[in-house]
C-alpha cells in the first residue's frame, strides 16, 4: 500500500510584494543567495500567502502593508528545492512610507527602484520575468498564472 502522504506534490510556498513607482519596482538586496529580490519570503505553516507578504514587508521593511490584490500565481520548481508556488502581491505605491524604511540588517544591506527594463541586470532570469509579468498585470490590472516565470495559456 502507498503512503498517502507520498501521493501529492507538496509545494513551498512564497509571498512578495510588488512596490510601484512609475516604471521602476523596488528591489532589495539580499545579503545570502542571488543578491537583488523583491521583498518577501516563504509562507509558514498555517499562514495564508497574503499574511505572509505582509509579514515579510513589515519584517524586511519595518512598514506595515497590507497586499492589495494577487498580481502573479508562478509554478517554479527548482531541482535542489523541489516544487514551489511563488505568489507576487501588488502592494501598491510606497508614497510616505519610502522615508520609514528600515531594512532589517541580518538579511539585507539595501534596497533601489529599478526600471522593469533594467530588471534583467539585477536578479536571475525566472525572477525577471515573473517580475515583468507582475508589473505587466500590475498595469493592466490583471492577474497572471506563470510557470516557471512564463506565462501559460493551455
Amino acid at each position: 500500500m502507498t503512503d498517502a502522504n507520498n501521493q501529492f506534490a507538496r509545494a513551498r510556498l512564497a509571498a512578495g510584494a510588488l512596490f510601484v513607482r512609475g516604471n521602476e519596482i523596488l528591489l532589495v538586496h539580499k545579503t545570502y543567495g542571488n543578491g537583488w529580490d523583491i521583498p518577501g519570503g516563504y509562507v509558514e505553516p498555517g499562514e495564508s500567502p497574503t499574511a505572509a507578504c505582509r509579514r515579510e514587508v513589515n519584517e524586511e521593511l519595518g512598514i506595515d502593508r497590507a497586499p492589495r490584490r494577487l498580481l502573479v500565481h508562478d509554478w517554479a520548481p527548482n531541482p535542489g528545492e523541489g516544487d514551489k508556488i511563488l505568489y507576487v502581491f501588488d502592494c501598491g505605491e510606497l508614497g510616505e512610507d519610502e522615508a520609514a524604511i528600515v531594512l532589517q540588517q541580518d538579511e539585507l544591506d539595501r534596497w533601489q527602484w529599478v526600471s522593469v527594463d533594467e530588471v534583467d541586470e539585477y536578479v536571475v532570469p525566472r525572477l525577471a520575468r515573473r517580475l515583468r509579468q507582475a508589473y505587466s498585470a500590475h498595469i493592466d490590472g490583471g492577474c497572471r498564472y506563470l510557470e516557471q516565470g512564463e506565462a501559460r495559456t493551455k
